[in-house]
Parts: C-alpha cells; structure tokens; sequence
C-alpha cells in the first residue's frame, strides 16, 4: 500500500438525469437528480482508496453546509483531509451537470469564485509521509512552487501531473513531473488528432517523465521517458466499453488513478496503461464512483 497526496479542487456536483440531452431553449423533466462530491483530484483519490491505496487529499473548502458535505464524503472513503484549508470569501464550485442516460455523455456547466488552494497553505504538509505525489495543472505559477518545494524537499518522491485543460504557463509544471497524465481535449487544443503525434510533440519539451494520454473510445497512447538518450516507443491500449453505456462522468479521473495505482505497485507503463483502460471502462457501466459495491474492482 502506498500513501498518496493528492492535490486540486473538490466540487459539488449536481447531476441531472434525462432522457437524451435537450435542444437549446427545450424543457425537459430530469428523470433523477443526485448530489456528489466532484472535482479530478478528490474523485481519482477516491478511486485510489478503493483499490487499496491510502490517500490525503488537500485542497480549499468553503465554509458552508456544501463545504461539510464534500469533506464528509472524502473521509467516508477513508481519504484523509486534514490538509484541506475552509475559506469564508467564495462559495463551493458548483458542476451542474446534464447525464444523457441514452449514451451515458455528461455535458457540464461549472461555476466557481472559491480561491485555489494556494502555496502557503502547501508549505503546512509534512512530506516525508508520502510514496507519490498528483496534482492538478491548475493555477500554474502557484504549482510550480509546491512543485519545487517537493523537488527539493523530497527528490525521491514520484510526481504525476494531470493535464486537462489548457491553461496560462501550464508548460513550466512539464520539468517536474515523473508522469505526465494529458487529456485528449487537451491535445485538441493544440491542434492534434491523435496521441501519437501528440506525446512526439511533448516529448521535445521534457525527457523525464513518462507520458500519457487518454483518447476516449480510442483508448489512450503512452510514451515512456528517455533513458541515457535512448527515446522510447508509442504504446496503445484499446478502450474496453462496458456491455451497456452508463455514466462517463469521472471516467479520466478514474483512468488517472488506476495509472498510478498499477505504478505504485511496480506495473511497468505498458501493463499499467492496459489496466487503467480496463477500470475506466468498467466504471462507464455503471452509475457513480462506488467501484467496490458495484463489484468490479
């Protein structure tokens, strides 16, 4: 069992459930409505916790009543979060979310003016506790210095960087991390079409770390660091759609986290690329992230 921090933001999402997603300016009746704990690190730590893993997460909470929720949540998985921070100016980040339970797609309106979590409050951890280290690629000037700290704090601690959306500076996170986890919308945004050419293009950028990136139905595509000079090559591994589509929502956070539980059990990339693949797939077949009541862990 490893002890894993994980770092970025926690949301309440409120999901709405219908019948095919509406035209603009249509209303439709939800055919259920659920309250969740959100957001990419906190849903990928609560993944890890069920595979085995013990994880903090740290992140900034509102102090209100949708505060409590999240951060109940969290310790209901056994996450610790006593590295979390409650602020009093903003309210919680809020994902409304339309499930279309036709093809299982999640169409997302999110609202935000909660501050990050920033590098002060990150100076407060104690890092010698921990065997891995993820964060979101979120305020970026902000997580370079936490990154840094770790850097030379802890030179020996594994460091994985989730890449989701392009952001300002998000370039200057690449020279720290041992992972790189980058979303396909993220490779959209730069003008490729699909993960080969894609992580070659990165690679130019940084030598050290391990790349990834999920392509949906296409699977996702792997490029392992250069070693003495010596570049690696492209891996693949097919998507494994579940036998009925369900829910894709916080299926890449799923896919991040079985990536780094399969390295933190010593899988190499390829291995850990194929089961990543395989639990994100399984969890689209069913509804939420209860991977070990629903029985496919």
């Amino acid at each position: 069992m490893a002890t894993i921090l994980a770092i970025g933001i926690a949301t309440l999402d409120i999901v709405n459930s219908v019948d095919g997603y509406p035209h603009e300016d249509q209303e439709v009746r939800a055919l259920e409505r659920q309250f969740r704990r959100g957001g990419n690190a906190a849903n990928s730590a609560v993944i890890l916790s069920q595979l085995g893993q013990q994880c903090s997460w740290a992140g900034a909470v509102s102090n209100d009543q949708d505060g409590d929720f999240i951060l109940g949540e969290l310790q209901r998985y056994g996450i610790d979060t006593r590295h979390s921070c409650r602020l009093d100016n903003g309210s919680t980040p809020t994902s409304y979310i339309t499930h279309n339970r036709r093809n299982g797609s999640r169409t997302i309106v999110h609202y935000r003016d909660l501050p990050e979590f920033s590098f002060d409050h990150f100076c407060n951890i104690d890092l010698t506790p921990y065997d891995w280290f993820h964060v979101e690629g979120r305020q970026c000037r902000e997580t370079a210095r936490m990154l840094h700290r770790v850097r030379q704090q802890q030179p020996q601690l594994p460091v994985s960087i989730e890449i989701e959306k392009p952001r300002t500076d998000i370039e200057v996170l690449y020279e720290f991390a041992d992972l790189l986890l980058f979303s396909r919308d993220f490779a959209h945004h730069h003008g490729f079409h699909n993960g080969v050419d894609f992580l070659h293009s990165i690679r130019a950028r940084t030598a050290r770390a391990d790349l990834v990136c999920a392509w949906g139905d296409q699977g996702a595509w792997a490029l392992a660091k250069t070693v003495h000079g010596q570049a690696s090559s492209i891996e693949h591994s097919p998507a494994f759609p579940p036998p009925l589509l369900v829910d894709t929502l916080a299926a890449g956070d799923t896919f991040n986290a079985a990536l780094i539980d399969a390295r933190c059990r010593g899988l190499p990339l390829t291995a850990a690329l194929t089961a990543a693949c395989q639990l994100a797939g399984r969890k689209c077949g069913i509804d939420g992230l209860d991977l070990a009541e629903n029985n496919i862990l």
